[in-house]
Formats: C-alpha cells, sequence, structure tokens
C-alpha cells in the first residue's frame, strides 16, 4: 500500500470508529442475533478471512498461573460449556506452566471444536521452531489454530522477525507441514504493529483495544483502520482494563492494572470493544472470576448508545494509559535507529507474567 493511500485510508476509517460503533454492532446483531449453537452463553464471530467461527470472549491461558491443576481443568471445561471456544496460551505465561496446565486440563474436550492460539517470543527461525515444538508437546496437540509473534513492540524487532532468518520463516514452513493453520501478531505500540501489518499478510492482530487508551490518547484507531482495510480480524487485549491503579484505591488484586469489576461498568466495557469495526474477540484479565464476569456481559450483546459512550469518555478521564511508557520507548527505539542505524533494545516491563 503506498503511503499516500494509507493515511487516507486511515484518516477516514479512524474518523469514523466511534460514530460507527454502534451501527457496526447494529449490523453484527442483525446476522447474528443470538449463540451459534443451541446451549452456548456466548456468541460467536467469523475471524476474518480464515473462516473460522471463535466466541467474542476468549479464555486467558495466565489465567492458570493463579490456579492449582483441578481448579484449572474445572476452569477450562466449564468456560467451553458455557460456551468458549478461543482458547489463549503462549510459553511466556509462567514459563510453561500456564502450558502444562492448559494441555492437562483441555484433555477429554474434541479438538475439533474448541480454536487453540498460541504465540512465541522469539524472533529468529531456529528459536521459534524450538517454541512451537515444544508447545505443541505441553499443549498435547499435532497443531494450532492460530500462531502469533507474541508482544512486538519495536520496529527492529518486527523486522527481525521477517527479515530472512526471521520467525517468520518457521511460520510459514509449519503451515506448510499442517502445525499451524493461519499466522498472526500481538503488539503493544502502534509503530510495531503498524510495521507488522505493512510487511506482511497476517490473519490476526491482537492488540489494546478498549474504552481508556481509546479515549484518553486516541490509541488503537490506526491499527484498527490498518487492519480493517487489510481484512485482518481483530483480537482486543486490554479489553476489561480500567487503567492504571489510583494512588487513592486499594488494590484488589495483585495485578499490574485496573479491571473494571463493577457489572455497570464490565457491561460497557465489553459493548465498547464488540462495537469497533472488525473486532471479533476480546480478552479478560486473567482470574477465572472476570473471565465469568465478561461471559454475563456478553450474553445480551446491544449496540452502545451515545450516552452510554460519554459515560465511559468520563471515566477515561479519571485513570491513566498503562502502554503509554512503551509507546515512548517505541518512539526512543525509532529515533535512535534512525540516527545512529542500530535499533534500541532495552525490554520493558510488560513481560512474562503479564497477558499480552
Amino acid at each position: 500500500m503506498k503511503r499516500r493511500t494509507f493515511l487516507k485510508t486511515v484518516g477516514g476509517v479512524t474518523g469514523g470508529l466511534a460514530l460507527s460503533a454502534d451501527r457496526g454492532l447494529a449490523a453484527d446483531l442483525a446476522a447474528k442475533p443470538g449463540p451459534s449453537t443451541p446451549g452456548d452463553s456466548v456468541p460467536k464471530r467469523v475471524l476474518g478471512r480464515t473462516g473460522q467461527q471463535v466466541s467474542v470472549v476468549g479464555f486467558p491461558g495466565l489465567a492458570l498461573i493463579q490456579y492449582d491443576q483441578a481448579r484449572c481443568t474445572e476452569g477450562l471445561h466449564r468456560a467451553f460449556d458455557r460456551g468458549i471456544n478461543y482458547f489463549d496460551i503462549a510459553p511466556a505465561y509462567g514459563n510453561g506452566q500456564c502450558e502444562t496446565r492448559m494441555g492437562i486440563g483441555l484433555q477429554g474436550l474434541d479438538r475439533s471444536r474448541y480454536f487453540l492460539a498460541c504465540k512465541t517470543k522469539m524472533r529468529d527461525k531456529d528459536g521459534a521452531r524450538k517454541e512451537l515444538e515444544n508447545s505443541l508437546r505441553l499443549l498435547k496437540t499435532d497443531h494450532f489454530d492460530l500462531y502469533q509473534m507474541h508482544h512486538l513492540v519495536r520496529v527492529a524487532d518486527v523486522q527481525k522477525a521477517l527479515g530472512p532468518g526471521g520467525a517468520l520463516e518457521t511460520f510459514l514452513k509449519a503451515k506448510e507441514e499442517g502445525k499451524i493453520k493461519y499466522i498472526g501478531f500481538s503488539a503493544h505500540t502502534t509503530k510495531a504493529a503498524l510495521e507488522a501489518l505493512r510487511g506482511f499478510n497476517f490473519d490476526t492482530v491482537m492488540f489494546p483495544i478498549n474504552f481508556v487508551e481509546f479515549f484518553l490518547r486516541d490509541f488503537g484507531k490506526d491499527v484498527m483502520a490498518l487492519a480493517n482495510s487489510q481484512g485482518a480480524a481483530l483480537l482486543a487485549i486490554k479489553a476489561m482494563s480500567r487503567g492504571t491503579w489510583p494512588k487513592d484505591v486499594e488494590h484488589a488484586r495483585k495485578w499490574w492494572y485496573r479491571s473494571v469489576e463493577d457489572d455497570l461498568e464490565v457491561n460497557l466495557a465489553w459493548r465498547f470493544v464488540l462495537s469497533q469495526p472488525g473486532v471479533v474477540a476480546g480478552f479478560p484479565p486473567s482470574y477465572l472470576d472476570l473471565l465469568d464476569k465478561a461471559i454475563q456481559a456478553v450474553q445480551s450483546l446491544r449496540p452502545i448508545t451515545p450516552g452510554e459512550i460519554a459515560e465511559l469518555k468520563r471515566v477515561a478521564q479519571t485513570t491513566g494509559s498503562i502502554f503509554i511508557r512503551e509507546e515512548e520507548q517505541a518512539e526512543k527505539s525509532a529515533a535512535a535507529g534512525s540516527r545512529h542505524g542500530w535499533a534500541y533494545h532495552e525490554h520493558p516491563h510488560e513481560c512474562d507474567g503479564h497477558e499480552v
């Protein structure tokens, strides 16, 4: 895509995101007024060009670090029985502990009835292959429905993953071998996400999409616009984020950001996220009780109203962005690379142990 065409596309689409949100969800509901399968309590949507139907709420694999194996297994089966068919996992979650628990916990479920997505933070071909094979072993499966580049932050990291000898070579070979079906990425910065989208025709894009980041600083708009123009499905991480923890608010959970927990705010947060054009599914924070709240919220989806959007804008102004630090680091990296021809490699705090 030429730069002029790209900027025109971004400008046109981003300008109408908030205004078209209610119309987008209304059209989606008209096409699919309810859950896809009798007995399901979670609606499903088509995952972009893949044609696969996935639940609009995904199971957050990092949640398995919080519980013992029995509780993990029970939580996985209960989610499946309630209509969750998208399960997200990564080696970085507990250094493989969550993969192990999910692999054990998914036993007994029909593999053809759930969508299993995994990721790798390895940027080189050999490292990505090693991690892929180990993840397949731990998850006790012969394939992943979706395999993703995990936690892209800096342009230089994207270029390494896409370039000669990069992780993408492993992804493409594994797809030929039938070990993965679709290819995606997760990113925490606009620069990294746009660089990835311009460099390869990804099937999915995982990116922070929530009302706080959206209304505080338009975070996510450019990424959503380009992904939509290319037909890549959007997966919203941090869908229930309420931003940074205020200094005068007691931390209800030992978590790096605050989540909406009030039923009304949970409902509004999910309706906002799932109203954004191209967003297929989102993920709650990594707690099983918050997963339950998410499931409850999406059981009766309806378009979000202008008054409700105004309320979310008000709430957003009372908190802070949880991604601005990484955005600043990405800017610093790009500036340094431009001046000196080398990449900035300091790693941010949002890494292992945080769902991304």
